[in-house]
């Protein structure tokens, strides 16, 4: 599949310095980092298996949107290797699929090295940008995973940017996005407050102990204008390997408090990482 196994491929693309690392461990296994941080993995053999614990989330809820193999629409904010396009591919033929990525010479890199199936159309645009070129009510999930080095950019934090992705999805259709915080969790509450603004419908996923304000980490936040499956999505997040919790209702309420949702005039980037929290080694 890949040309070049067995040693990293690196290539200049439009946001810095791009590697892909074969995985010693898995024949088709590969790893896209960004100026080291860990970006994607992909299996181009096994499209279900999913190394990062965040990505097998919103697998989680991938499955539990729709029944099993139902083709969905999907939009896709942030491309990096396309691990969970390539997911949705696998799991429910005929889906079809579009994903916006800020980085073109990236994304012909993957092209190249990683070739994608087909119903996958990506188009080359800031995230924003091509979700306001979005059909109204034509999407069942947006995914938005975003991030500019180690961080969310600003313009994809805010209430209206929430607002237009709810006006791409269908009714009953589900957001989620990945972000990234650590204590004391100021710019998850935020987050968690931004959703709840637009969307009747949220809840939340992550670690115990980044929950708790303990350590950084991957917090995926969904919304939904219907009742999301909750009572699923939480067991299937207790039975993975490295288990998270769901945080909904009168618990989603308590985290955010009186926190505000965020509007474009103040809206921030995700604060940054602790060193060496996203890097490969």
């Amino acid at each position: 599949m890949s040309r070049q196994k067995g040693r990293p491929v690196e290539r200049q693309v439009a946001l810095g310095t791009a590697k892909l690392w074969p995985d010693l461990d898995r024949e088709h296994g590969w790893m896209l980092t960004l100026d080291g941080t860990t970006q994607s993995y992909v299996d181009l053999a096994d499209p279900t298996y999913l190394e990062f614990e965040y990505i097998q989330r919103i697998a989680h809820l991938v499955d539990t949107v729709a029944p099993a193999g139902q083709p969905l629409e999907a939009l896709h904010l942030g491309g990096g290797a396309l691990t969970i396009p390539r997911y949705l591919a696998a799991t429910r033929p005929g889906s079809h699929q579009r994903v916006v990525e800020v980085d073109g010479p990236l994304i012909r890199l993957i092209a190249e090295q990683l070739p994608w199936p087909d119903g996958i159309d990506v188009d080359i645009a800031d995230a924003r940008e091509g979700l306001q070129q979005a059909p109204a009510a034509g999407a069942d999930l947006v995914v938005a995973d975003v991030f500019h080095g180690s961080r969310t950019p600003a313009h994809l934090t805010s209430v209206e940017f929430l607002e237009q992705v709810r006006a791409a999805l269908r009714p009953g259709g589900a957001y989620a996005a990945n972000i990234a915080d650590g204590p004391p969790l100021a710019f998850a509450r935020a987050q968690a407050a931004t959703v709840r603004a637009v969307f009747p419908y949220a809840c939340l996923a992550a670690e115990p102990s980044v929950l708790r304000g303990r350590r950084y980490g991957n917090i995926l936040l969904i919304g939904s204008d219907r009742p999301l499956p909750v009572e699923e999505l939480g067991r299937r997040l207790a039975g993975d390997t490295f288990p998270a919790r769901l945080c909904e209702g009168a618990e989603l309420a308590g985290l955010v408090g009186r926190t505000p949702p965020v509007r474009d005039a103040e809206a921030q980037d995700s604060p940054p990482p602790p060193e060496g929290a996203f890097g490969l080694g």
